[in-house]
């Protein structure tokens, strides 16, 4: 089995060698696959990636311009050749470390997709708005699709690769991928399973991307792909 590894990228020149790196030299009992998507970043992250492809191994993808978190996802699925996709950010927060307790229920217990949840155990919060935030839209989405999850934001969403390749279409290309990608797994019938991981937050000043806009822009998708699509 090989596990695809998908990164958006967007102006990430501080932790984009120390995220490929702490990839890249994590043990896995199952083949990995690393592809890196440039979403037209405007400092040296395009530059950082061509120098450290001379000594680790990712397939490299670049937008011309900066088309948004879901397009950058939406690019990396289509060369992907794992039998699993992840989605892995390209910023700290998350840490690979957790990747195996986030395959495990793949191996063992028949899952289909797999949501590392920062809510199952004890992690900071970046603010009180984006954790309230957060919660609130988890809220709604449990309410319109009968879910019962606790994370429908988090960056760590694992699925069978068939699933994003060949069940779904994903139009949406902002943050908002992720209630897109929840409410069209849940509508074809696929109970998300969730598991606990660690979660580092950053603040604005340390380069943190979302903004109250995307909190709408999740909610009007959650609203859109139950009730009108």
């Amino acid at each position: 089995m090989k596990l695809s590894i998908i990164i958006p990228a967007f102006n990430e020149e501080e932790t984009i060698a120390e995220i490929l790196r702490r990839i890249s030299d994590l043990p896995l009992d199952i083949e990995k696959e690393i592809i890196v998507v440039d979403d037209g970043s405007k400092d040296r992250t395009r530059e950082i990636l061509e120098e450290l492809k001379k000594s680790l191994d990712f397939t490299l993808l670049v937008h011309s311009e900066n088309k948004g978190k879901g397009a950058a996802i939406k690019t990396g699925i289509k060369p992907a050749t794992g039998e699993l996709i992840i989605i892995q950010d390209a910023d700290l927060e998350y840490d690979p470390n957790d990747y195996p307790v986030l395959i495990e229920p793949f191996l063992n217990k028949g899952a289909k997709v797999v949501y590392g949840s920062r809510n199952l155990q004890k992690n900071e919060i970046s603010s009180i708005g984006f954790y309230l935030g957060g919660r609130f839209l988890t809220l709604a989405f449990n309410l319109l699709y009968g879910a019962k999850i606790t994370d429908v934001n988090t960056c760590y969403k694992v699925f069978q690769a068939n699933i994003l390749k060949n069940e779904i279409e994903l139009k949406e290309d902002n943050f908002n991928f992720c209630e897109e990608v929840s409410a069209k797994v849940v509508r074809k019938g696929h109970q998300i399973m969730e598991v606990p991981i660690r979660y580092y937050p950053r603040n604005k000043k340390e380069g943190k991307k979302l903004y109250w806009v995307d909190g709408l822009r999740g909610l009007w998708a959650i609203v859109k792909y139950r009730v009108i699509e």
